[in-house]
């Protein structure tokens, strides 16, 4: 039997890409899984791949950067599903452009999709999670850390998520919560094509120090082992899943 078996996990973000591979990886270890998107019928597209593997998935669409959608949503799983055992904040938006190129409209979107969905998501889970025992995993990147062109907005929101896990760390600790982080690197997904193209990531491989890019299971089999037993004593991490380029500076 698994360690998650019958689990609910609520993950953000979820209709494709790193989500739609974290909500897999869970769902086929035994958990419920919550397949949350803005795209209500990626969500439901992903949840539907899940049940029919024989697994246990629900779909929500809505804009999770809105608290009370947030609220509604977790309140709803968990009334179907039982207490949240762990939440993924994994909705992002990602938007390659100079500085002097940010809209108020891209800068609220991206704050919506990758910050808010944080906080709002965190408070729902403590409204509608088990408590003791609890899991929370945020997405960060090892652009928070290189200071790489052309992701100035990207680059400090996932630099807040980072700084933020380590506060939620502290806080939510003596309640029996662990929180951490992940920071995935160079990665090729279906929602990444749109603006990385397979010439660019074959560049990016050869300056990985191990030559490769990561694919989307790497990143979904590090989400279970820090929600497994495994890591009970691990919160507060930023753990890097990108071949070195952190390390590598």
């Amino acid at each position: 039997m698994s360690a998650f078996a019958g689990k609910p996990i609520l993950i953000s973000g979820a209709g494709r890409g790193l989500g739609e591979a974290i909500a897999k990886e869970m769902a086929a270890r035994g958990a419920v899984v919550a397949v949350c998107d803005i795209d209500e019928e990626s969500a439901q597209a992903v949840a539907l791949a899940i049940r029919e593997g024989g697994w246990q998935a629900y779909a929500y669409g809505g804009d999770l950067g809105r608290r009370q959608v947030f609220f509604d949503v977790a309140a709803e799983f968990a009334r179907l599903a039982g207490p949240l055992f762990a939440l993924i904040n994994n909705a992002s938006v990602l938007v390659y452009e100079p500085i002097e190129a940010v809209t108020e409209e891209t800068l609220e979107r991206m704050l919506s999709a990758g910050l808010k969905t944080v906080f709002w998501g965190t408070q729902a889970f403590l409204a509608h999670g088990q408590g003791d025992g609890g899991r929370i995993i945020n997405y960060s990147s090892p652009v928070a850390y290189r200071g790489r062109p052309n992701t100035a907005v990207y680059a400090a929101i996932k630099g807040a998520v980072a700084t933020l896990t380590k506060v939620m760390a502290g806080e939510l600790g003596p309640r029996g919560i662990r929180v951490n982080a992940i920071a995935p690197g160079s990665v090729p997904t279906p929602a990444t094509a749109g603006f990385v193209s397979a010439e660019d990531y074959e560049k990016r491989a050869q300056s990985i120090p191990l030559r490769r890019n990561g694919r989307p299971e790497d990143v979904a089999k590090t989400v279970a082992f820090l929600l497994g037993d495994d890591a009970a004593f691990i919160t507060g991490a930023m753990l890097a899943i990108d071949g070195g380029i952190i390390a590598a500076g």
